[in-house]
């Protein structure tokens, strides 16, 4: 477990996390792709059967996400959410003043256990130096039963389409920021072996988003 930033290859300081909504998404490929995105996104929601109880996202940046999230949910379910970049908290919050932001690592998610019966993590996973942790550390904090949507960039379609537009050529396309690359068949199977069940998948160009589950009975118990 990481215990300093120093440990980290990471460096969300240095990222601005805002400009796939207030740049590449405000033209209209880019707009499409994001409306797109968030469609499947609301399909994979509806899928949950989560209708009450509370959710949170986490590493909600500059809290855009969480905007759309909160017109997505019904009133009779309580939307938390939590971001690492301590300034990029107030941001989030005045976007958001119905919804209770605070600061935490993913690695340390300052919740009691199995409080929450769903939770988005959207375009984190890849940012990460140690996704499996991130993702126990959301199974602690999820009911058993618990939903988890998360959406991550589909390899090798993101890199093409980036050096198709002329991004990031240097690094083959490879956004910065981007530890991990994951195609829609290899997420599934890391999901399977570090989190639990994938429900469904979504694949809105140029992402993968999946509906996991947490299984009823601690992993390590539920071996034959």
């Amino acid at each position: 477990m990481p215990t300093s930033p120093q440990d980290l290859k990471a460096t969300p300081e240095q990222e601005d996390f805002g400009h796939k909504y207030t740049e590449e998404g405000s033209g209209l490929i880019g707009s499409k792709l994001l409306d797109g995105y968030f469609k499947n996104v609301q399909k994979l929601f509806e899928l949950s059967g989560v209708t009450v109880g509370r959710a949170i996202e986490l590493g909600c940046g500059e809290g855009f996400s969480t905007e759309r999230l909160r017109k997505m949910l019904p009133d009779s379910i309580q939307l938390d959410a939590s971001e690492y970049v301590g300034p990029l908290v107030p941001l989030a919050q005045a976007k958001n003043p119905t919804v209770k932001v605070t600061e935490e690592s993913i690695y340390e998610l300052q919740h009691e256990p199995e409080t929450y019966d769903l939770v988005f993590l959207l375009e984190v996973l890849e940012h990460l130096d140690y996704p499996e942790q991130a993702l126990e550390q959301i199974a602690k904090i999820l009911k058993p039963g618990g939903k988890l949507i998360l959406g991550v960039p589909r390899e090798p379609i993101w890199r093409g389409l980036n050096m198709a537009r002329g991004k990031y050529l240097k690094d083959f396309g490879n956004t910065v920021g981007h530890l991990n690359h994951w195609s829609s068949k290899s997420l599934v199977e890391f999901m399977k072996t570090h989190f639990g069940l994938v429900l469904h998948k979504k694949q809105p160009l140029p992402w993968t988003i999946v509906l996991a589950e947490k299984p009823l009975v601690p992993r390590a118990a539920s071996k034959d």
